[in-house]
């Protein structure tokens, strides 16, 4: 399952992010990584959720980003939920040209890594819910 938190850039994303993964962690069994540029949030994270750095590992396409996906899924078999925040800048989405129909098609990809492998993704996106493909819009979550 993939699910969106949708918004322009300073409208609390993050926020509604790292408080969906907090309240989470407390009920989950297994594993919880969450993605982000930076460190910045890591003393905002319940000790329990893996913080990964995407920007220490030189990704710089989607089809990588997908790939570093996979990777990260294939080595921790107890791994049940990934969060994503500020997508388009860490799958190298952002400012892309028909930057709607790669971001359809990359969460199309990790709707399948998702069914293949039981593994629930939530995405913060600096979209406005009216920008983003009807098929997407179901899957919006909090629209800000």
């Amino acid at each position: 399952m993939v699910q969106l938190i949708v918004g322009r850039k300073g409208k609390g994303k993050t926020k509604q992010l790292l408080d969906k993964v907090n309240a989470e962690v407390k009920d989950i069994a297994g594993n919880v990584v969450y993605l982000d540029k930076s460190t910045k949030h890591m003393f905002e994270l319940n000790n329990k959720i893996r913080l990964i750095n995407v920007a220490d590992y030189m990704i710089t396409n989607s089809d990588e980003f997908v790939g570093f996906i996979c990777g990260i899924i294939s080595q921790d078999h107890d791994l049940q939920q990934m969060y994503f925040d500020s997508f388009l800048k860490i799958a190298c989405l952002e400012g892309s040209e028909e930057e709607s129909q790669v971001v359809d098609s990359v969460i199309r990809k990790l709707e399948a890594v998702s069914t293949k492998f039981n593994v629930d993704f939530v995405l913060s996106i600096s979209l406005d819910a009216h920008e983003l493909s009807e098929d997407l819009k179901s899957k919006i979550i909090v629209s800000l």
